[in-house]
């Protein structure tokens, strides 16, 4: 049963135009690329990612603020992909303000795994590998899923991304409940049916004569 969909809109495009995303989308995907790349607290506030994300797309960080705003409060935080990493004092501003403090922000486990699925963040993967490193398994299968995960990062990059993406887009529209822990059951329902292709031809080859290996091997040379 599919469960209730989250408004994590980062693969969202346009209904004419599928290759181009939504200006939804587009805020989400800079939020990510930011809280994944900035090491500074201070320029992860509300207003140091508006400037950042304005300034990618030319625009005035003030017309973007609000939906920022919305974004971290109504979506990135209550999915568990964003989290409050503390606040910075204020000199200035209001009394309230001031003993408050402005709020960073910063990824969770959760923001890891969804943040890899992010093109515009360079050498992407280790943020997921980061994830995957930490996890550790008792059972066998998923033991065994967890070191196939590990070296399909290494081995086959792209196919790793395209089963990432699969696996948040699940859950993006409610096919699957949580994005960690990764396990069996969820990974399972996200994947299976998408990946039957790749299976159907890792099958083949490994149970082929090395003649029709090699022959499989030129037809993608050539065709690549």
């Amino acid at each position: 049963m599919k469960g209730e969909k989250h408004n994590i809109a980062i693969f969202n495009t346009f209904k004419t135009r599928r290759n181009k995303f939504t200006g939804e989308a587009k805020r989400q995907r800079g939020i990510l690329t930011h809280l994944a790349t900035e090491q500074s607290p201070e320029l992860r506030t509300r207003t140091s990612i508006a400037h950042f994300i304005a300034k990618k797309h030319g625009i005035l960080w003030q017309n973007i603020y609000s939906g920022i705003f919305r974004d971290l409060d109504e979506v990135l935080i209550p999915s568990g992909v964003v989290k409050e990493g503390g606040r910075l004092p204020l000199r200035r501003g209001p009394r309230a303000l001031q003993l408050e403090g402005v709020p960073f922000y910063e990824l969770t486990e959760a923001g890891l795994v969804v943040a890899s699925t992010i093109e515009e963040i360079d050498d992407r993967l280790r943020l997921l590998k980061s994830y995957i490193t930490s996890m550790s398994y008792t059972n066998k299968d998923e033991s065994m899923m967890l070191n196939g995960l590990l070296l399909l990062v290494d081995i086959a990059p792209s196919f790793m991304s395209k089963i990432i993406n699969e696996y948040i887009y699940a859950y993006t529209t409610g096919l699957i409940q949580s994005i960690t822990p990764i396990d069996m059951k969820k990974f399972r329902n996200a994947v299976s049916n998408k990946i039957s292709v790749e299976r159907e031809l890792l099958e083949a080859f490994a149970n082929s004569h090395p003649e029709d290996q090699l022959v499989i091997r030129n037809f993608f040379n050539v065709v690549t």
